[in-house]
C-alpha cells in the first residue's frame, strides 16, 4: 500500500505504485499515475494527465501537470510524461503540453531540476541533464541529453540544446546551441568547446581534439576580429575529413538543421501556428 500522510489529498483517479510515498499536504489530482519508487516529500501538487515514472523524488512546493501559460490553450487533452530517477527541487514548475505542440511535455530520466526552474508547455527534455536555480525554458524548448543549463538563464520558445552543451549562468539563450560547446556571456555566443563536460563523460582526446578544431573553424573570429562564419564550405570540408566521427557528423548536421529556422532555431521551421497572430483569451 502507498504510504500516504493523512493530511495529502489524493483524487480517486489517481493511481499509485505500492511504495509511493505522498509526504504531508500534497495534493494530487486528475488522472495521475505515479511509478513505484516515487517520494513526494511534502507540500507537492501534481495534477492533469500526468504520468511519471519509477523513483523520482518531488520536493516541497513543486507544481507539477498544471495547464500551459499559452493564450492558445483551450483546455484540450494534453499531457505530461516524466521518465525515472528524476530530482524535482523545491518550486520547480512543469506544465503538459498544447494541441499547437503535439498535446505533450515530456521529461527524460536521471534529470536533476534546482529550486524555482520552470519547464513551460511542450518542451522536450532528455535525460541526465541538469538545469540549475530558476532555469526558465519557453515552451516548445528542445533539451537534449547531457546539457547543463546554469542558474538564471533563460531559453526562447522554439530553441534546440545539443546534447552536451553548457549554458553559463544567466545566459539569455534565444537561438539554438549547438552540441559540445560552451554558449555563455553578454551578448551570448559560442565560446569553446566544453571540454570539461566532455572529459568528465569520458570522451576519448583525439575526439575533443577535433571538437577543438571544428570550433576554431566554425565559430572563433578570425585575426582582424571578423567571424569566421558557419559556411556551407566550412562544414562541408568537416565533412569531408572526418566522415566517420559521430560527433563531428552530429554537430555539422546540427548547425544545418539551426540554418534552416527562423532567427537560428530548427524548431521554427516546424512550428504550427503563426507567430504574428496574438490569440486573446
Amino acid at each position: 500500500m502507498p504510504n500516504i500522510h493523512p493530511t495529502a489529498i489524493v483524487d480517486p483517479q489517481v493511481q499509485l505504485a505500492d511504495d509511493v510515498t505522498v509526504g504531508p499536504y500534497c495534493s494530487i489530482t486528475g488522472p495521475v499515475t505515479i511509478g513505484p519508487g516515487c517520494r513526494l516529500i511534502s507540500h507537492v501538487v501534481i495534477m492533469g494527465r500526468t504520468t511519471i515514472g519509477a523513483n523520482n523524488t518531488f520536493w516541497p512546493f513543486s507544481v507539477i501537470g498544471g495547464d500551459p501559460q499559452d493564450l492558445k490553450f483551450k483546455g484540450e487533452d494534453s499531457e505530461l510524461i516524466i521518465g525515472d530517477h528524476n530530482d524535482i527541487r523545491e518550486h520547480v514548475t512543469i506544465h503538459k503540453g498544447t494541441a499547437n505542440g503535439g498535446n505533450v511535455t515530456r521529461v527524460g530520466s536521471h534529470n536533476l531540476i534546482m529550486i524555482g526552474s520552470h519547464v513551460g508547455h511542450d518542451c522536450m527534455l532528455g535525460s541526465h541533464l541538469i538545469m540549475a536555480n530558476t532555469v526558465q525554458l519557453a515552451g516548445h524548448v528542445r533539451v537534449e541529453d547531457y546539457a547543463i543549463i546554469s542558474g538564471a538563464s533563460a531559453v526562447h520558445s522554439f530553441v534546440t540544446i545539443g546534447p552536451y552543451a553548457y549554458i553559463g549562468g544567466a545566459t539569455r539563450v534565444a537561438r539554438d546551441v549547438p552540441p559540445y560547446m560552451v554558449f555563455e556571456g553578454n551578448p551570448s555566443a559560442v565560446r569553446s568547446v566544453n571540454v570539461v563536460g566532455l572529459s568528465r563523460r569520458q570522451f576519448p582526446e583525439e575526439t575533443i581534439d577535433r571538437l577543438k578544431d571544428a570550433f576554431r573553424l566554425l565559430f572563433k573570429p578570425s585575426a582582424d576580429g571578423s567571424g569566421v562564419g558557419r559556411t556551407t564550405e566550412h562544414l562541408a570540408n568537416l565533412e569531408r575529413h572526418f566522415p566517420d566521427d559521430p560527433h563531428i557528423m552530429l554537430l555539422v548536421n546540427f548547425i544545418r538543421n539551426s540554418a534552416k529556422g527562423m532567427h537560428g532555431r530548427y524548431l521554427e521551421a516546424h512550428r504550427k501556428d503563426s507567430r504574428y497572430h496574438n490569440p486573446v483569451k
